[in-house]
């Protein structure tokens, strides 16, 4: 078992960094080389604007590569609870937000003929017990009235041809889809490199300070300038952007991947070959790779820290829950092991926009394998000065009392979803 990103093991790398030192004055300095900083850069570079990406890392190293794979449209929350808290027409514009967002990666993946495996698929909200069927279908009929009639609500019988699992019913989003996150986010990386723009690799950014209306960034490998910023730095925000370290909560995402799966295993287990969500508030998000893996994540430990120990902890945790859901699969070997952090805002609303200086484009909580790239052409359209599509504009972001980036309170908050699962 390689305990290792499945993605960035089964992609061929980005070759297209810049040699030599870190210098020179930029018109944009963008902070985090996954998805949100590459489109914004992509984006800018296209409209000729002069564009620097400081990745601490190799692209794509962050949550760009910890996650699922999937592209799914619509929201974290429930849309019915989105609208009680944001009011009816910010909870459609999110909602549109993310189905708009998939359209986008869409259309870049052709633009750029990034060979990245995406197809739509369609999401699974899956039923695990009956109750949670209930306020599935209640949620269902309020979507697909007021925002996506592109919705089903499908019966346990329904999903006979679709999982081969007992679950209690689940609604259907066939806008979503999927692709293999390695291979796009190389793609989009090799795409901004070739319209100008300026990508350093192993390149964090150590000290910054604001002169006048421009910003000065001390590198590990040296200093620029730059007359506008972008964040993009999710759950691996450093503390010299403390204000969005108290309000960033860092949480560990864990996956596994099986050894490619036989034809007969797959009819056995997932024959609809969609992306698909289970209801559990502690629960599992599950696909079938480009190479006919069982791809298998979630939460499995609520913790800050990543490592190859951790890591194979949690997979052991996720093994027993692919186990659970996929008997026929409780003895498949697990080719892959990996984790990260994502990263998450107290209420699990994105926050995009500007602070202080300083654009920004952060706290996806979960869905930003597909909205990332979406805000990050947003906010590359309004530092151009065109129309402001900003969802979540105006949106306040208090900080988190008490805490400074290191989320102590985790493993609480994990016994009280792990009861919450035990009760409801």
């Amino acid at each position: 078992m390689k305990l290792v990103s499945y993605w960035h093991d089964t992609a061929r790398a980005f070759s297209g960094g810049a040699p030599g030192p870190v210098e020179g004055h930029y018109d944009v300095a963008i902070v985090g080389g996954g998805f949100t900083g590459l489109a914004a850069a992509h984006r800018l570079a296209k409209a000729g604007a002069k564009v620097v990406v400081l990745e601490a890392e190799r692209v794509g190293w962050g949550a760009s590569g910890r996650n699922g794979g999937h592209l799914n449209n619509g929201l974290a929350h429930s849309y019915l609870s989105a609208k009680a808290e944001l009011g009816k027409e910010r909870a459609i514009a999110i909602y549109r937000a993310l189905d708009d967002s998939v359209d986008t990666i869409e259309a870049l993946v052709g633009e750029e003929a990034i060979d990245c495996n995406f197809r739509r698929a369609g999401k699974l909200k899956l039923a695990s017990k009956p109750q949670h069927f209930e306020s599935i279908a209640r949620n269902f009929e309020a979507i697909h009235a007021e925002v996506d009639p592109d919705t089903a609500l499908l019966s346990a019988a329904d999903l006979k041809s679709e999982i081969g699992s007992p679950f209690h019913g689940a609604m259907l989003s066939k806008k979503s889809a999927m692709m293999h996150m390695g291979r796009y986010v190389a793609g989009l990386a090799t795409a901004a490199a070739r319209h100008g723009a300026v990508i350093h690799e192993n390149t964090g950014v150590t000290d910054r300070k604001q002169v006048g209306v421009r910003h000065e960034l001390t590198t590990s490998r040296g200093k620029i300038s730059a007359d506008n910023m972008l964040v993009a730095t999710g759950a691996y925000t450093t503390p010299n952007f403390g204000y969005f370290r108290r309000r960033i909560i860092s949480v560990g995402s864990f996956i596994i991947a099986t050894r490619p799966l036989s034809d007969t295993e797959i009819a056995a287990t997932m024959p609809g070959n969609r992306t698909c969500v289970n209801s559990m508030n502690i629960g599992n998000y599950f696909r079938l790779s480009p190479d006919n893996r069982l791809i298998f994540g979630g939460r499995a430990r609520f913790s800050a820290t990543s490592d190859q120990r951790s890591d194979a902890r949690s997979g052991q945790i996720l093994q027993a829950s692919l186990a659970a859901i996929f008997p026929q699969l409780a003895k498949v070997e697990i080719d892959y092991c990996w984790g990260g952090l994502v990263d998450m805002t107290k209420d699990r609303f994105p926050r995009a926009g500007y602070h202080d200086g300083v654009w920004y484009a952060m706290g996806y909580s979960g869905h930003g394998a597909q909205l990332s790239t979406h805000l990050g052409m947003i906010i590359a359209d309004a530092m151009l000065g065109r129309e402001d599509r900003n969802p979540l504009k105006g949106l306040e972001w208090p900080a988190i009392p008490g805490y400074s980036g290191k989320p102590w309170f985790l493993p609480m908050v994990g016994l009280y979803y792990k009861a919450l699962d035990r009760i409801q």
